[in-house]
């Protein structure tokens, strides 16, 4: 049975919480909003105000964790700086996650290249998760969505080094690819786990560069905005918004096209799909 992904071509706050309430899922106790808080002189990043009505609607804390690489977030003292200048602190309640040590350690008995991932130990002090992600290209991903988000994005920093260096931290720029992408896989599913399935998933395709959010120097857009989606299936959503960027007639989707193919970015939703929290099969229901 195909999974059901909402999509609406309409870019608006609004309309993020019409398609959020019509997968009629009730996200139970202190919701964790994940959300990509932007390298400092990033242009591309979704702000704050757009994410608004949303965080709201579910009444939840922002969430986000350090990085592995230097920049204004690798530190808990520099991110809380940063969150303050991209005003998330001033319309949330934020938490990161790693803030302090020490790193929850979560099992992944069924990895297919890491059996376990490190994240911030504040995870526990909530029940259920919201991962608001910008779908857009990656430097090493090649793609960035809900699994993303789920993985590099909610793991400490130490998990981050962990995750690139596949089980091995002094490999954290210098290991197998796909292994890499396979270990993105293995620690979303941790993730799942250990809220029990109580997530749901909102991609936005907008100013989609072949960059992520976590590059001070990044791309500008190289095609158009496509719209909204959201599911409570991860790997269905990612999947959709690519075969989204193959459907378009814009021009520009070739560069991040590109980016994709070259680092085999949807490796990631194959392995995900292989780990079985989540099918490639969707129905795509537009708004």
């Amino acid at each position: 049975m195909a999974s059901k992904v909402f999509f609406s071509r309409e870019i608006t706050n609004e309309k993020v919480v019409e398609l959020y309430k019509l997968l009629g899922k009730n996200l139970e106790g202190k919701v964790a909003v994940k959300v990509h808080s932007g390298e400092e002189g990033n242009q591309n990043f979704l702000k704050p105000e757009f994410w608004k009505p949303m965080v709201e609607y579910v009444d939840g804390t922002v969430v986000e964790c350090n990085t592995a690489y230097e920049g204004s977030r690798n530190t808990t003292e520099k991110h809380i700086e940063t969150l303050k200048k991209h005003g998330w602190s001033e319309h949330f309640k934020t938490e990161l996650l790693d803030g302090e040590g020490p790193d929850l350690e979560l099992p992944i008995p069924n990895g297919k290249k890491i059996k376990k991932n490190f994240v911030g130990k504040d995870i526990v002090n909530y029940d259920s998760m919201l991962v608001l992600s910008h779908f857009k290209g990656h430097p090493m991903g090649g793609y960035g969505g809900a699994i993303k988000q789920l993985s590099i994005g909610v793991a400490s920093s130490k998990g981050k080094q962990y995750i690139h260096g596949v089980g091995v931290m002094e490999d954290f720029w210098t290991s197998d690819h796909d292994s890499f992408l396979e270990s993105m896989a293995d620690a979303a599913s941790s993730v799942i786990e250990f809220f029990k399935g109580n997530v749901a998933y909102i991609n936005v395709m907008k100013n989609m560069s072949v960059d992520c959010d976590c590059c001070a120097v990044a791309e500008d857009p190289c095609m158009g905005d496509i719209g909204i989606l959201a599911s409570l299936d991860p790997v269905a959503i990612d999947q959709a918004c690519l075969d989204l960027v193959y459907a378009s007639d814009d021009s520009g989707k070739d560069h991040l096209i590109e980016r994709i193919e070259s680092r085999n970015g949807v490796h990631t939703i194959e392995t995900a799909a292989e780990l079985g929290y989540g099918i490639r099969e969707y129905e795509l229901i537009e708004i």
